[in-house]
């Protein structure tokens, strides 16, 4: 489905630059964190952080933690970043791009969480490749993930679910706290609900969710 493009989206965005990180694909700036977060020595990622729901519950409730929230759709940012500006939450900062260039903007090993929530399921088996939860994004998140980080998924979608169960495992991940209905789980108090999750719950939809961590190689 195509965003909806965004009334006076150029002024919105400029009047949120404050929030947002420069990205040029095709001459990449790395980022250190410590620096974009003076003080701070734990980091997280939402991938696709939608209208900003949970990337903006997360940061309040986590004050000590710098926040990256990625969304490649510039539209979709707006809402998100205006939501954090307007609640006046300190430590999260913007960046509109493609997952698969995160590995040349952060340094290795950067990230204690990875979070997934509601990305796009692409249905056609041919499209297989352009999931988050592909075998090849998820070599990729291997590198952004600290010694003992953890991909946090959720997804109403449970087909995709199904696909990434297989995934995760292929690709050397230990998975734990898998639920088939996040909202009647035992992980249903600490959840953070997104404006899709809102919509798609109340429709009768079950939400599916699971953390993913690598094996302690020592």
């Amino acid at each position: 489905m195509r965003s909806r493009k965004r009334k006076n989206g150029e002024a919105r965005m400029e009047a949120c630059g404050d929030l947002i990180l420069p990205f040029d694909k095709e001459n990449i700036t790395p980022v250190s964190l410590s620096e974009l977060f003076p003080g701070k020595k734990n980091f997280r990622i939402e991938i696709g952080c939608g209208k900003g729901a949970f990337i903006s519950g997360m940061a309040q409730r986590n004050p000590d933690v710098g926040f990256i929230a990625v969304e490649k759709i510039g539209d979709v940012m707006i809402v998100a970043a205006e939501k954090i500006k307007n609640s006046e939450t300190e430590n999260v900062r913007f960046l509109c791009c493609d997952a698969v260039h995160l590995e040349k903007i952060f340094e290795p090993h950067s990230f204690d969480r990875i979070y997934l929530n509601f990305s796009d399921p692409w249905p056609k088996a041919r499209h297989a490749k352009r999931r988050l939860t592909y075998r090849d994004m998820l070599e990729r998140f291997k590198n952004l993930l600290s010694e003992k980080g953890k991909i946090e998924f959720k997804t109403d979608n449970r087909d995709l679910f199904d696909f990434s169960l297989i995934e995760f495992e292929e690709s050397g991940y230990v998975l734990e706290n898998v639920t088939f209905d996040l909202h009647a789980s035992e992980w249903a108090k600490d959840n953070i609900v997104t404006e899709y999750e809102a919509n798609f719950s109340a429709k009768g939809f079950k939400i599916n969710r699971l953390e993913a961590y690598l094996p302690d190689k020592s």
